[in-house]
């Protein structure tokens, strides 16, 4: 028996049965995964691209980048964590800062939905010099990887609901970095704009 199997029934019988999860087949989660993985984006492009209705309300605004940030930071601390976890083989703690993880991006994403609905004027980066060639080339590889992560992060999930771990860790290694990348990234592109929000 390989090294590798060794770990997955480690981490197999640590973990707390979920058999519903586990016996939902790789064709429906498939399917689940392209539906999700094509309208998010749909609607993100759509909410950009079409006037926001009027819509009259007392929300201060302001308060949605800064929560968006809070959110993009607790993301971020919830996968070093869910690495350190899975390094010392706490598969329970593993999986709980990841599923938390993922809720935080959920949050997220509702929250940033919210935002651009209500707000039909987008704030612009106003500083000079220097500071332009560090904050796009942060901006550019933000906004691209964040469209396109979205798919991994959920297959690399289902894998590990299916308890399929040699197929999930094989998929982490990819996913893993580029889902800290967008999730820092969006930190900084916050610390970035924090001046020239409305």
């Amino acid at each position: 028996m390989s090294d590798a199997n060794i770990v997955d029934n480690e981490l197999v019988s640590k973990l707390p049965k979920n058999n519903f999860l586990q016996n939902v087949s790789t064709k429906t989660y498939n399917i689940i995964i392209a539906i999700i993985s094509i309208a998010v984006p749909a609607l993100v492009i759509a909410m950009l691209k079409i006037a926001p209705p009027d819509i009259t309300h007392n929300v201060n605004l302001s308060i949605f980048p800064k929560f968006n940030a809070c959110v993009n930071t607790g993301t971020t601390l919830c996968l070093i964590l869910g690495l350190f976890f899975i390094k010392n083989k706490n598969s329970k703690a593993h999986r709980a800062t990841m599923i938390g993880a993922l809720v935080l991006s959920c949050i997220f994403l509702t929250s940033y939905v919210i935002y651009h609905t209500l707000n039909a004027e987008d704030s612009k980066f106003l500083g000079q010099g220097f500071v332009r060639y560090i904050y796009f080339p942060i901006l550019i590889s933000h906004i691209v990887l964040s469209s396109i992560v979205l798919p991994f992060v959920l297959k690399t999930f289902s894998f590990a609901f299916q308890n399929k771990f040699i197929e999930h860790k094989k998929w982490a290694k990819f996913t893993y970095p580029l889902w800290l990348y967008v999730a820092i990234t969006g930190v900084l592109v916050y610390v970035f704009m924090a001046p020239y929000y409305k």
